[in-house]
């Protein structure tokens, strides 16, 4: 995008977030962004393809960008590695304006037709916390690591959700159980490395998934924007 095209969809972005809450991500909020922005549709529609859920794409994209920026100005450094983690989901869930356009975004994606690409969005937040926390794995825990993640995440937006407890003590609470879950699974899985006849099998098994490898490409040119492992 040129700087031009990139402003107005900031442009149309803001002014379809003023309608989402009454008209959720919707065709009818795309087009009275157009209508108030007074721009002409055929751009709008080279900017956003498909309409609004790209706009919710976009949305989410931009939350992601800002807890990037976010985890550049803490210093995380003298945290354990489940705090940093911990700390990132919650940045990602404090970057967010208005959780009723988060509200309308997780409804729009549970639909079917909707769903794979909400998995996406998900699977893109857990990357960049990943990678932004320096993740070196280059093998099945590059994909484990960012699946477990994903889970942890979309478990804790939908209890944010729901939450009205003060300064949303009752999330944070709820994200520090779910980190503390993931981390009992991983000392079982070690464990269970160093049991008698086990050990070996376990062994045998991780020297196979060793040779399973992260993506080296990505792409850029799906509709919104996506950017996945190819």
């Amino acid at each position: 995008m040129t700087d031009t095209s990139r402003d107005i969809a900031t442009e149309l972005l803001d002014a379809a977030l003023m309608h989402v809450p009454f008209d959720g991500w919707s065709d009818t909020a795309f087009r009275a962004a157009i209508e108030e922005l007074d721009i002409s549709p055929t751009v709008a529609k080279g900017l956003f393809p498909r309409g609004a859920i790209d706009l919710a794409t976009a949305f989410h994209r931009r939350g992601d960008d800002v807890m990037l920026q976010a985890l550049r100005d803490h210093d995380l450094s003298g945290m354990r590695f489940r705090d940093q983690v911990a700390q990132a989901v919650r940045l990602r869930l404090e970057t967010v304006e208005d959780k009723e356009a988060v509200r309308r975004g997780v409804t729009l994606f549970a639909l079917p037709m909707h769903a794979a690409e909400g998995a996406k969005l998900i699977w893109g937040t857990a990357d960049h916390i990943w990678t932004a926390l320096g993740d070196t794995s280059d093998d099945i825990n590059w994909y484990t690591k960012r699946v477990t993640l994903s889970g942890v995440y979309s478990s804790t937006v939908l209890y944010w959700l729901g939450d009205d407890s003060l300064d949303n003590q009752a999330t944070w609470a709820f994200l520090e159980r779910r980190i503390d879950d993931v981390m009992q699974v991983e000392q079982v899985k070690a464990q269970v490395r160093k049991a008698p006849g086990l050990g070996k099998l376990i062994k045998g098994a991780d020297a196979f998934l060793t040779r399973v490898k992260p993506p080296k490409t990505r792409r850029t040119d799906l509709p919104g924007g996506w950017t996945v492992p190819r």
